[in-house]
């Protein structure tokens, strides 16, 4: 499973008012007014709730008539909530497909930096691609908050497009943003580590 998707998942049930939900759903199908009527919270609420519950997927809908019911996907429920211990396997299995050997990391270095540094493009092949933003990413100190003029500074002394690199560096988990500031991830979160 995705990071991105596991942290979705741990938001979305991070709430009591969503644990309480689930909870009753475990018990079968209700609709929004009688969700409402036990929790004593009003429908709006409840359809905000509900909405978060269901862009994780462990809760659908199923309209009978004009009521629209909820339900409760235990299997869904169950494979999220353990994904989070399947996330060491999951991540060396990616790493492992992605590393590649040395040389190859090397081949892809030459190819794609010049011998003064500058980036000449960033490659559309992933394994390609994420062996140049290792390559660059470690540029950044580890357990230093940059804001995102710095970063884009560091990135211009070598690419131009700063907002690409910053993104692609986020996506891939290289990098941790909140509020404009920027931190390295720890290595063990990135997909793929390069020697410089």
């Amino acid at each position: 499973m995705q990071l991105d998707k596991m942290v979705a998942f741990h938001k979305a049930v991070g709430d009591p008012a969503r644990l309480r939900i689930i909870a009753l759903l475990r018990k079968g199908p209700l609709h929004g007014q009688a969700i409402a009527g036990k929790l004593g919270l009003r429908p709006p609420t409840i359809s905000h709730h509900i909405k978060k519950l269901r862009d994780t997927g462990m809760v659908y809908a199923l309209r009978d008539k004009n009521t629209i019911y909820f339900y409760l996907d235990e299997k869904k429920l169950a494979f999220m909530a353990s994904a989070i211990l399947k996330l060491g396997d999951e991540e060396s299995m990616k790493k492992d497909e992605l590393k590649g050997t040395e040389q190859e990391q090397r081949k892809v270095i030459q190819s794609f930096i010049t011998a003064n540094g500058q980036l000449k493009q960033l490659p559309s092949q992933l394994k390609k691609k994420l062996v140049v933003l290792s390559y660059f990413v470690q540029g950044f100190e580890t357990g230093k908050v940059y804001q995102e003029s710095e970063v884009n500074e560091y990135i211009k002394t070598f690419y131009d497009d700063f907002a690409t690199l910053r993104r692609e560096w986020i996506m891939h988990h290289f990098m941790y943003r909140e509020n404009n500031q920027y931190e390295l991830n720890p290595q063990e979160m990135w997909p793929l580590v390069v020697k410089r």
